[in-house]
């Protein structure tokens, strides 16, 4: 029996966590009271008796948890803290062939965040390909749902009456251009500049999309979207959680639109190739909360635990 303590189980990913961690035979969950969950010293005792811990937890609080675990504790950190570092595996099963051995032989591993998996699933594979230069400048555009704002968000949103909720129907935010998570981007993506990101978040819960715009002068060849689509679809044929729609992708659309929420309570993520012979637009399509945070803990869990990756997920 595998003891996990998840550090922050009251968070929103920590929950999520702990909601599928709760159907598992196989592991036995350490929890904190309620009234310890700031405490240090309870924290360091139930991370000293777990054999892996979550950290659902900010940056800075993350960081502590890292220091008081001891070295028979493995870590698994959903923050932002060390999804650059080193000395940390980044937690992105699919990012290259040797990934899943690494998290599966690493004491340390970051968990991805959400917007970023998507445009490194999409652009990583067309740089490894020869066909885009990682010296292009790129950007992306991203619709996610509330509840990847936490806790305060969630509880903002969820009061809203009509009139507010279509009045805040869709905001874009990060206008500073300096959001957490360009770094990650641009370190797994394999980019040289940073991408310029531009999020937006929507008045429904859970679900996203990420969308990268290009013009096909931009790819080596200048194809269309059906052959960047063979591109990706054959990067991850073998991929339980990656499903790569077929070009422009007309069973997805309804009415024209593509909704962000069909992937929910899932740890899918669909990649999906529209346009034409000038110009293509690459989109993912998942769960912030499944494959964007609690499902990809879930799926890292699985791999360093040296169990089957699917364990207790849905694609």
């Amino acid at each position: 029996m595998t003891s996990v303590f998840i550090d922050g189980e009251a968070g929103t990913t920590g929950l999520r966590i702990a909601a599928l961690l709760a159907q598992r035979s196989d592991l036995q969950l350490l929890r904190i009271d309620s009234a310890e969950r700031k405490d240090p010293a309870a924290r360091a005792r139930l991370l000293a008796a777990a054999d892996v811990a979550i950290l659902c937890l900010p940056d800075d609080a993350a960081r502590e948890a890292a220091e008081l675990a001891p070295d028979h504790c493995r870590l698994l950190d959903a923050s932002t803290a060390h999804r650059t570092q080193s000395d940390w595996v980044y937690g992105l099963p699919e990012l290259e062939p040797a990934q899943r051995g690494r998290i599966a032989g690493a004491r340390k591993v970051a968990n991805p965040g959400c917007y970023p998996q998507g445009f490194i699933l999409l652009i990583r594979p067309l740089i490894e390909a020869g066909l885009l230069d990682p010296e292009q400048p790129l950007s992306l555009h991203a619709l996610s749902g509330y509840s990847g704002g936490g806790r305060p968000m969630i509880d903002t949103y969820s009061a809203f009456d009509a009139a507010t909720r279509e009045r805040n129907n869709t905001r874009p935010y990060g206008l500073g251009l300096r959001h957490k998570h360009v770094p990650e981007m641009q370190r797994y993506s394999g980019t040289s500049a940073a991408p310029l990101f531009a999020p937006s978040v929507g008045c429904f819960a859970q679900g996203m999309l990420v969308q990268v715009p290009l013009f096909t002068r931009q790819l080596a060849g200048q194809p269309d979207a059906a052959a960047v689509q063979a591109v990706l679809a054959r990067r991850y044929a073998n991929e339980p959680f990656v499903r790569v729609l077929p070009a422009n992708a007309p069973d997805a659309l309804d009415g024209g639109f593509l909704a962000p929420t069909l992937c929910n309570d899932t740890n899918r993520i669909e990649l999906m190739v529209f346009g034409h012979e000038a110009q293509v637009l690459l989109v993912a399509r998942y769960d912030n909360l499944g494959k964007g945070a609690a499902g990809a803990a879930i799926q890292n869990l699985n791999l360093m635990l040296g169990r089957d990756e699917t364990l207790g997920l849905h694609a």
